[in-house]
């Protein structure tokens, strides 16, 4: 059973995987801080490029399957033209501005 996005616990989550879903890329980057970086299966990634290739250039969509940490851990379906559906855990850092600072992404 998926975890509607937007039931998720963090709302800085909430909002930045709401974005991917609607495919506004605007909406995903107001989500994060000006310096926010990223990781894909541990190796760090220049975000603006993988954003552009594996979420909104190739239509990505994520389903949560379960959360932890306050919602600031999560396990899902993700899915995208380029690669197909993959089960994927993502871990995600909040700013105390309440946009997301961080995130890591990788094979579940």
């Amino acid at each position: 059973m998926t975890i509607a996005v937007d039931r998720l616990s963090d709302p800085a989550v909430r909002r930045l995987l709401g974005a991917v879903n609607s495919g506004d890329r605007d909406a995903f980057f107001a989500a994060l801080t000006e310096d926010a970086t990223m990781a894909d299966d541990g190796s760090e990634r220049d975000l603006a490029d993988w954003v552009d290739r594996e979420i909104f250039s190739s239509h990505g969509h994520i389903e949560v399957q379960t959360e932890k940490a306050g919602g600031r851990a999560l396990v899902a379906d993700y899915r995208n033209d380029t690669w197909g559906e993959m089960r994927t855990a993502w871990r995600f850092t909040v700013a105390p501005d309440g946009r997301v600072s961080r995130f890591e992404t990788g094979q579940a």
